[in-house]
């Protein structure tokens, strides 16, 4: 930095920050240490900025982290500190680890709470068992725990007591017992005799050790008391003066009987209480040390997301734009380095990580873009047209074929606008395009119409030979499954339903195209009123695609009235018929009965076994009709659902297909309206100015391009076709049942710790 003489030559720049990608800029800044921010909003309090919020949610995660640490030194656990410092989190983690951290503070709150009631209560009961033991000996009484009154001072000797008052023959004799602290029991004796008059015994006894105080967790000296009194309202007077010096009360046993159970039940909770306690600090220990390990970067990350903030929030924010405006002075020899960490820190990064969908969209734009024919609004002429122009004029035919055929001469080219050209005429049309669209259509006024229908009915076909695959994919999973009656009763009507239907339908676009020509092509029926017809039966003869459509689709319209009772009813009854002890395809059940429901392992296992033992393998539906409760009733409802879903959603299904035609047209519109608008006015101008004002045309068409077909059109093209995937395709043959595996695991708790109290 500078020289020995003079300081570092420094800069005043000024940063725009896309709201998007700011948080990330100033943590690759934040990493280098380059610049100081200058403060925007000097007159704005701490609590009306931008980012308040993000700052208190920061404050909570200290909080949250300065709780662990606490709990964290209290385990004498030690806290290793680690040799790199992490980089600030992103922001997609940050809720999570905040849900982490929650979710850990109030596990370790409960189970804390847990712990030290059940220790307290331990204390008690050990402090129970010891006044247990020392009382034993304070008082002589018969069998009965009867009172003689021997045991006291004789009345002619207590001058303070009222004879007349206490009525000492009808008074119920009671006892308190309990413990209270060495350094109260003075007090706590003076107190007795003022307030109650003389009316109570006291008798007490030291203990040998020291016990904790279950309140305070103290290591303190206790004194072992009882308390013998008349009356219930002497009683009271003595319950509230011991409450008063915090005595540890506990109730007093009646008779020998009654205070040895009491002892036994003592010394077995006692037991229990220390095992349980015992596996309580065991699992708080091994989750606090496995916080431990990750604790150090948890505090830094916050650290630094918090910092981020603070620096945000130095900001100003530009409404007009949607962009963060800041001002720093930095070193003049780092501006390129600057630079590097803002690029570091921008929408490049996520379009790196994802450059493999990016080009695998790329090569998809580019086929079809070949099978179109279209590149920016305009037809690529590879293969040559096959359309001929000049055989349309009159001069290239004789006086006979120009009298037969309305050919062009100059006075038609000259007075009409649209010129149409007749297939039928020879030397038009030489044949089709050898892929994709010829390039004679993007001149044609009817291209609209001609692009759209082809572009309807590409996607209808590619969308149901999509779904088809998907079906097909569900006989795999049967068969890993081992359930091949699922084959049998599910997959192949659902194929037949499929294909003798929308199949069908494929089949009539494809014969249209290649069997209809130029010549025939204006007396070729309507694939879509034929597919009506299918199912209306119409009463008269209608000229149809090819000789015998009327039986070919009546057969296939059986067989789909046919597979769709089997969809409904095969599966449910076949796994009744199962149920009934029918035999699986001949053969008798092996007698073998699962303990267990849903335990496919064993099924497999059990499958194994007969093969090894020489018998045929049964089939896994007999296996679970066996080991299962059976209800007919719920495997019917769901076999039906299943069956209307796939039945209805086949038609919807194929009809949502229709978006891949929507979003090309929407596509090569936009790229039609940017080619008119801009390249084609840029072209349109003489050559004097033309090349001055064709380069900011061309530079402004490559930005409009990119930005609005190749990201914004793009983006909704992979959104379109993740919809596509997952509702269209993936529910031929994904069910996502099961039990999810969550494994026991510290690894999953250690990123729920980390605190700043570190510092």
């Amino acid at each position: 930095m500078g020289s020995l003489f003079r300081s570092e030559p420094m800069c005043l720049a000024q940063l725009f920050l896309q709201s998007g990608t700011a948080y990330e800029c100033l943590s690759a800044l934040g990493e280098k240490g380059l610049v100081q921010f200058r403060d925007l909003n000097q007159n704005v309090s701490s609590f009306q900025r931008k980012f308040v919020g993000e700052v208190k949610r920061c404050e909570e995660l200290e909080r949250i982290l300065a709780y662990l640490v606490q709990e964290i030194n209290r385990a004498d656990i030690p806290l290793p500190e680690g040799e790199t410092s992490p980089p600030a989190p992103p922001l997609k983690q940050v809720l999570e680890m905040q849900e982490q951290l929650q979710k850990l503070e109030v596990e370790l709150r409960e189970v804390t709470k847990n712990k030290e009631k059940l220790r307290k209560n331990l204390l008690e009961l050990i402090e129970y068992t010891h006044m247990l033991r020392v009382t034993k000996t304070f008082v002589k009484r018969n069998v009965e725990f009867e009172p003689t009154y021997e045991e006291f001072p004789p009345l002619e000797r207590e001058s303070l007591l009222d004879y007349n008052s206490m009525q000492r023959l009808g008074a119920k004799l009671g006892f308190v017992s309990g413990l209270i602290q060495q350094g109260k029991v003075e007090a706590f004796e003076k107190m007795l005799w003022r307030v109650c008059k003389g009316y109570t015994i006291v008798t007490y006894a030291e203990l040998d050790e020291p016990l904790e105080d279950p309140e305070t967790g103290e290591v303190i000296k206790w004194y072992v008391f009882l308390i013998s009194f008349w009356g219930e309202q002497i009683g009271h007077k003595v319950k509230k003066i011991c409450d008063c010096y915090h005595c540890h009360v506990y109730p007093y046993p009646n008779t020998a009987e009654e205070r040895r159970e009491i002892q036994e039940g003592l010394n077995t909770r006692i037991q229990d209480l220390y095992t349980v306690l015992h596996k309580t600090e065991d699992y708080l220990r091994q989750v606090l040390c496995k916080a431990a390990e990750s604790v150090y970067s948890r505090v830094i990350q916050v650290k630094k997301m918090k910092a981020i903030y603070h620096m945000l929030n130095m900001c100003s924010f530009d409404v007009t734009n949607k962009c963060l405006i800041a001002e720093v002075w930095c070193p003049e020899a780092d501006l390129h380095n600057l630079r590097r960490a803002l690029e570091d820190g921008s929408i490049m990064r996520m379009f790196f990580n994802g450059r493999y969908i990016l080009l695998l969209m790329g090569l998809f734009s580019v086929y079809t873009g070949l099978i179109y024919n279209d590149c920016f609004s305009k037809s690529v002429n590879l293969f040559g047209s096959g359309w001929n122009v000049s055989a349309m004029y009159s001069s290239s035919h004789s006086l006979g074929e120009q009298k037969e055929m309305v050919l062009w001469n100059d006075s038609v080219v000259r007075h009409n606008k649209v010129l149409q050209l007749d297939p039928s005429i020879p030397g038009v049309f030489q044949g089709p395009y050898p892929l994709g669209i010829d390039p004679i259509w993007n001149l044609a006024t009817n291209r609209l119409t001609f692009l759209n229908s082809f572009k309807m009915k590409m996607s209808v076909i590619l969308g149901i030979i999509h779904m088809t695959f998907g079906v097909v994919l569900g006989i795999f999973n049967h068969l890993h499954f081992r359930k091949k009656f699922n084959i049998y009763l599910v997959s192949i009507p659902e194929l037949l339903f499929m294909l003798c239907i929308f199949g069908y339908l494929i089949f009539m676009i494809i014969y249209k195209w290649l069997v209809f020509s130029a010549e025939t092509s204006r007396v070729a029926p309507s694939i879509l009123i034929e597919f009506i017809n299918m199912f209306l039966f119409p009463a008269s003869e209608t000229k149809g695609l090819y000789t015998g459509q009327e039986h070919v689709q009546r057969l296939l319209l059986v067989i789909t009235a046919l597979s769709v009772p089997v969809l409904f009813l095969g599966k449910p009854l076949f796994l009744w018929w199962l149920h009934n002890g029918r035999s699986c395809f001949g053969v008798s059940r092996s007698g073998y009965t699962l303990i267990r429901k849903d335990s496919e392992e064993e099924v497999s296992l059990l499958g194994s076994q007969d093969i090894e033992e020489g018998n045929r393998q049964m089939d896994d539906g007999c296996r679970e009709m066996t080991c299962e409760e059976f209800n007919f009733g719920e495997i019917l409802m769901t076999q039906a659902i299943h069956s209307i879903e796939y039945c209805l959603g086949c038609i919807s299904n194929t009809a949502s297909y229709l978006r891949l035609w929507a979003l090309s047209l929407a596509h090569a519109q936009l790229s039609d309206v940017l080619w008119a608008m801009l390249m084609r006015v840029g072209l349109r101008v003489d050559t004097t100015y033309g090349v001055l004002l064709l380069l900011p045309v061309i530079a402004l068409f490559a930005v409009l391009t990119i930005f609005i077909l190749l990201i914004m059109e793009g983006l909704s093209a992979f959104l379109h076709a993740i919809r596509l995937h997952w509702v269209e395709f993936q529910n031929k043959f994904y069910v996502g049942a099961g039990t999810k595996f969550v494994p026991f695991s510290f690894s999953l708790l250690a990123s729920k710790f980390s605190n700043d109290d570190l510092a």
